[in-house]
């Protein structure tokens, strides 16, 4: 790959990774202002930057698609700036209008890290933005230009401001600093002179036109660059923008004096953003005096927090790296050649190493975990959007959105959230006149809540509609031939747990969205590959609420080795309840279809003997002679046999081998293997699996 090509790429990250940032604060700005039914002014400016941004950092891609449909949102919400009363002019579309711009933005971003892009049409959205445009200027609807030529906006066609540096009065100087190592610092420095555009009459940078010279980014780098700027009203307006703009680490006031080199002006405001028409007031927001550079001295030296963005595959690797190194400290530690030496030094040098090391892992897991709230904010409008189609009025309540979880097991649960999700609008939450009727408020309500408990994260997403119809399910699961026992031994629970069988569904047509139970095997199933459990409690009239159980990470677990012969097999510590010795063979039951039970406390449990599950040839056979390890599976239970318990590992989990994938392993109780500490392997057992093979 040519240096050019890298360059590229680099660029094309940047551009996707922080879009879907901009993306993300623009749908939950419209969200918040949808359901308070108006929208503040901060909103409207911050709506009209994050659209002028991605429109810049679009056309620079040569992306005319995104472009021109940034410029169309940007277009409407300039007005609305100067007028924010006139929103109430197209309140009812506007709405659905920038949400469908989202979207497509959304879906032309997937493209292009599918690697067959195809550009998407703007053009009926951009129609229709420019209808509302001309609404709320009282104008009638004009068609507007073909969307890959680029028209001037409204900002752009505006008076246009005086060229040359910015000087005399209301004119002050920013320095900016970026984060170190964040890469591409010309372009972002562009980007940031992009954003502070419309809030500036004249304009000018040290150095000049950084977008053209890709030299620039390492004088950027290691020296920042000069904003020069009079802005139309506010200055704080300025600098919030340059507060908020990403990767900046710190910038600075400057005293009012003559830069050391004079700048060009890399552009005036009027090829972006200019002042209002004469006549015309500016913008709402702006309504103080301009500070001098004396005044302003006071705000300066502001610093952000220090962030930075990273690939996720370096984090991946990462990973990889600690779990490496925890193995080989285990190794260490549990050298045989030093089996019934006393080393008193050596011993400490290792508890040394064993506090580092832990210390090291819990650093690096912590900059895996990111936050439920990113998740929650998308369920947020998958309810919006379902409520408008379906005719049903519902609110989404969330709580524990600052819980946080591994990236991968984030990921890996937004889909079944989002099908659980619809499964509530769709079948559980009734229409506004059937509520009404059951003497329920109009208005439906979802939750979905997190919270952490230690190792695990729970989460619950439960609706007050119509529940789970018992009589319905079970009809349907004795017709597909399903059930496995008398129908008088099912408890509501079980029946409940029915639908989440492959296949299962009571949903008799075929929806948009689906019914509840098509697709729950797959929900299941998603949760379980992430170590996690889902159970279900419903009530006939006024609900039903799923809890998913799953842990913080997948990388390192706390374990309990057990050996059975000469194998050795690791369960999460998290997943066992108690470990016993059986001294009584009248606990045990002895099944007609040759499995066997045992009686705790009144309650019977399976027993499930891994010796002959994997057909291990030596090992304890008699169940007086071996430890019985008592494990939580979901809503139930059951008991592990096995020779003995070895002690507490902290063990890192490693994928099978491909060629072992013919085997399906997964689907056989194990979800991965560990190295120990003397190089022997550890199968690490999944409970949720075990049970059902």
């Amino acid at each position: 790959m040519s240096n050019d090509d890298f360059g590229m790429e680099s660029m094309l990250e940047i551009f996707i990774h922080e879009t879907e940032e901009m993306l993300e604060s623009l749908d939950n700005i419209l969200l918040e202002s949808e359901r308070a039914k108006s929208i503040t002014e901060e909103n409207i400016n911050t709506i009209f930057r994050i659209t002028h941004t991605i429109k810049g950092s679009a056309a620079m891609m040569n992306f005319t698609n995104i472009s021109s449909l940034a410029h169309s949102v940007e277009d409407v919400f300039y007005i609305l700036r100067e007028d924010p009363s006139k929103l109430a002019l197209v309140f009812d579309s506007i709405f659905d209008l920038v949400f469908q711009g989202s979207d497509f933005f959304k879906k032309e971003l997937e493209g292009l890290q599918g690697g067959d892009y195809h550009e998407g049409d703007p053009s009926e959205i951009i129609r229709h933005l420019a209808e509302q445009a001309a609404i709320i200027k009282g104008e009638q609807p004009v068609e507007p230009s073909a969307p890959a030529a680029e028209a001037p906006s409204e900002a752009e066609t505006a008076a246009p401001a005086p060229c040359g540096t910015p000087s005399g009065e209301g004119t002050f100087r920013i320095h900016i600093m970026f984060e170190p190592e964040c890469g591409m610092e010309n372009l972002r420095a562009y980007m940031v002179i992009n954003q502070v555009q419309p809030f500036c009459s004249e304009l000018a940078s040290v150095p000049a036109s950084p977008e053209n010279d890709q030299s620039l980014a390492t004088e950027i780098a290691k020296s920042g660059f000069t904003i020069i700027c009079k802005p139309k009203g506010d200055p704080e307006e300025v600098i919030k923008v340059v507060e908020s703009a990403l990767n900046v680490r710190s910038y600075e006031i400057l005293p009012d004096e003559e830069p050391e080199q004079a700048p060009i002006p890399t552009t005036d405001a009027s090829t972006v953003s200019a002042s209002p028409a004469e006549g015309q007031s500016d913008a709402p927001v702006i309504t103080q005096a301009a500070k001098s550079a004396a005044e302003l001295s006071a705000l300066s030296k502001g610093v952000k927090q220090s962030l930075i963005s990273v690939n996720q595959g370096k984090l991946d690797h990462l990973m990889d790296l600690v779990g490496e190194i925890v193995t080989a400290e285990s190794m260490v530690a549990r050298n045989p050649d030093l089996k019934g030496l006393r080393l008193d030094n050596f011993t400490k040098s290792i508890r040394e190493l064993r506090k580092l090391t832990d210390e090291l892992q819990d650093i690096v897991m912590s900059i895996r975990m990111v936050p439920l709230q990113g998740t929650f904010y998308k369920m947020d409008r998958i309810v919006r959007d379902m409520s408008k189609k379906l005719g049903k009025k519902a609110e989404l309540i969330t709580e524990g959105g600052d819980t946080e979880v591994d990236k991968t097991i984030n990921d890996a649960i937004v889909d079944p959230f989002m099908h659980m999700i619809r499964n509530s609008m769709d079948h559980a939450i009734e229409t506004p006149e059937e509520r009404i009727a059951l003497g329920k408020p109009e208005v439906g309500k979802i939750t979905l809540a997190a919270k952490n408990t230690g190792g695990e994260i729970f989460i619950t997403i439960s609706d007050d509609g119509a529940g789970l119809n018992t009589e319905k399910i079970f009809a349907k699961a004795k017709a597909n031939g399903i059930l496995t026992k008398p129908e008088s031994a099912y408890s509501d629970r079980e029946i409940f747990n029915l639908i989440l069988l492959p296949g299962f569904s009571t949903n008799a047509n075929v929806t948009e969205f689906s019914g509840r139970g098509v697709g729950m095997d797959v929900v299941k199933k998603n949760i379980e590959q992430v170590g996690g459990t889902i159970t279900i409690a419903s009530e006939r009239g006024k609900g039903t609420t799923f809890t998913i159980k799953i842990p913080l990470t997948l990388a390192i677990v706390d374990g309990m080795n057990i050996a059975v012969g000469k194998t050795i097999f690791t369960l999460p510590i998290t997943a066992i309840r108690q470990s016993f010795k059986v001294t009584d063979e009248n606990q045990i039951i002895h099944n007609t279809d040759g499995t066997e039970m045992i009686i705790l406390r009144g309650e019977c449990y399976p027993v499930i003997r891994l010796r002959d599950l994997y057909d291990i040839e030596d090992g304890t056979e008699n169940l007086m002679d071996g430890i019985m390890i008592q494990v939580d599976s979901g809503d139930s239970g059951y008991c592990i046999f096995a020779d003995e318990l070895l002690g507490e590992y902290q063990v890192v989990v490693k994928p099978f081998p491909i060629f072992l994938n013919k085997y399906d392993l997964k689907n056989k109780g194990l979800s991965g293997c560990s190295v120990l500490g003397d190089g022997s392997i550890s199968l690490i057992v999944d409970v949720n699996t075990l049970k059902n093979d």
